[in-house]
Parts: C-alpha cells; structure tokens; sequence
C-alpha cells in the first residue's frame, strides 16, 4: 500500500527541509540528529511515578539505567528495553519516550540500559553489556518495587537485535529467566539478502545503505557477523527461547529479516507472533507523538508484555 498519509506527511517535511541521511555525517552529527529527529516526533513524554538514574559495574567499566516505575502497587513485572541506533548511534534519552509508555501502558517496571556504542567499541561490546543489564536487573529490580521473576527483555532496531541476543545468551547461561521478548523491527542477519533490504532504498527513509552503515560500524572483521550475538536468526538452535512479539514495518529494509526470525522461532517451538504494519517505515515505533501507527504498536506491545509477565503473576 502506499505510505500512510501522516508517514507521508513526514516525509514530505523531510523532502522540503532536504533532511540529508544520517550516513552521510560525521557521527556527532548524526548522533545529535538522531536524538533531535526521535524527540520532534516522540511527543511529550508521559509522565511515570519515579525515574531512577542508576549505574552498574559493566564488562568494561560503569554503564547508566534508567529506571521508571509507573503508578501502582508492587512488586511489579520488569521490562529491560534496550535502545536503538544501529549500536552506533542512541542512548537512554533516545529510548526515554517509548520506555515511559511502556512502562505506564503495561504497568511493568521498566530498565533502560545504556551500552557501550561501536565504533568506538565494537561488537561484541553491545551484547555483553545488554546482558550485564539484565543480570543487574534480575539482581537488583526488587529495590524499585520489581518482581524479578516476571523479567521480559525488548527493544527496537538494534535494541532489538540485542534483546534477541541477550534472550540467547540468557538461555545458554542457565538464566536469569526471561518470560518474554519485545522485537520491534529487529535487525537479525548481517548477510540477509531479502526483497525488503533490495527494495528500500529511498535516502529520505531508512534505507539499505542505512543498515550497511551500522553493520560497517558495528563488526571490525565481517565474519563476526555470522556470530549469533550479531545475527540471532544464525543461531544454530533458537528451542527454549522466550516467547516472542515481532513488529515490523512494510517500508523497512529489514522487514523481512524480522518476520524470518519470528517465522524461525515457531519452528522451534518458541510462541512467537509477527505483527507487519502497514504503510509505515522503519522507526515508526519511535514516532508515537506524530504517527497513529506508532501508538498503536505501543499500546500492542504493552498488552503483551501485561499478559506475558501476568502468567506467573503470585496469587492471593
């Protein structure tokens, strides 16, 4: 279908302010032009019970969290979101709108760990500290009023490529136990050579050179990216995963490779639900403050996120 009129409407904004593609600038550039873009479109982020600002001893030196705590009696079911940006570009600001509405929509305690970014500190920095991340939260989440036993891992774009991959490296290690995954138009392989990465190719969107600019990025050696901490869907076993929602985005690069792996999953016996939105481009999550579609998907990861972190809810 055609863009929806209000993704239209976006990119006819960017078309008339020649909005130039975040690889074609330096990185504090388009790191600052990422932020700026995400909060323009975010809108004005709701207001939680309680931020915290945190930080833990990580695989290579202190990184923040950011803890939000919505309305409502405890102990409460605890999300770990990890931002997005193409492990290049983000950070918990970027991430700051959507964690507060999930947060507030699912009524879930909500960590947002900072990672380290490549280039400056290359894969497999980013899956390590994700993983540090959710140690620390199933370690400390009780002090905010969490249940750590009800713990779901997500995040969006490369957040959730890492939330994929931490739900790997926490099955592989025995724990800590995961319920849930939140996938929001996940990158899931390097090598993936798809219609929807051939067809997207507009430089006002996110396009096909976007996402080999963040892999360029990302890996020092090519070959890192068959790893399954860069590239889950390469994975050779994806049984006993968490159950999983995948969102993804028609005009997306990596629509389809986000489908494939949901598509892997119930292979292997994993719940995993595949939800493609029409007319809207990648990043749309993010842009709940001027899409429909984004407040949708916001309201539709909150409601599973309730459900999937309410099955082991104590009772009495």
């Amino acid at each position: 279908m055609p863009l929806d009129p209000q993704m239209q409407a976006l990119y006819d904004r960017r078309a008339q302010q020649e909005v130039r593609p975040l690889y074609t600038m330096t990185l504090a550039e388009a790191r600052a032009a990422d932020l700026a873009a995400i909060q323009a479109d975010a809108g004005t982020p709701e207001p939680v019970a309680e931020v915290h600002e945190e930080q833990f001893a990580g695989p290579g030196g202190p990184l923040p969290v950011r803890v939000y705590r919505p309305a409502g009696e405890g102990p409460l079911p605890v999300l770990v979101y990890f931002f997005g940006g193409g492990w290049t570009l983000g950070s918990l600001d970027t991430g700051d709108a959507i964690c507060r509405s999930l947060a507030n929509a699912a009524g879930c305690l909500t960590i947002a760990v900072g990672y380290r970014l490549a280039p400056e500190n290359p894969f497999p920095a980013a899956p390590q500290d994700c993983f540090a991340g959710v140690q620390w939260a199933a370690e400390h989440a009780a002090r905010f009023g969490g249940d750590p036993s009800r713990l779901a891992v997500g995040g969006d774009s490369a957040g959730g490529n890492l939330a994929a991959a931490v739900s790997l490296m926490a099955r592989d290690a025995g724990g800590p136990g995961l319920l849930a995954q939140l996938l929001v138009y996940p990158n899931t392989d390097c090598l993936a050579d798809t219609p929807s990465r051939r067809e997207n190719t507009d430089p006002l969107l996110f396009n096909d050179k976007s996402v080999q600019w963040y892999w360029d990025n990302y890996l020092t050696d090519p070959d890192d990216g068959r790893h399954p901490l860069a590239s889950p869907l390469r994975a050779p076993d994806h049984s006993g995963l968490p159950p999983a929602l995948v969102l993804t985005a028609e005009y997306d690069p990596l629509r389809d490779e986000g489908e494939a792996y949901a598509a892997r999953l119930r292979e292997s016996g994993v719940p995993a639900e595949s939800v493609r939105y029409p007319g809207v481009a990648h990043g749309f999550f993010a842009m709940a403050g001027s899409l429909d579609a984004g407040r949708s998907a916001i309201e539709r990861a909150a409601n599973y996120l309730r459900t999937s972190l309410a099955a082991t809810a104590p009772k009495g």
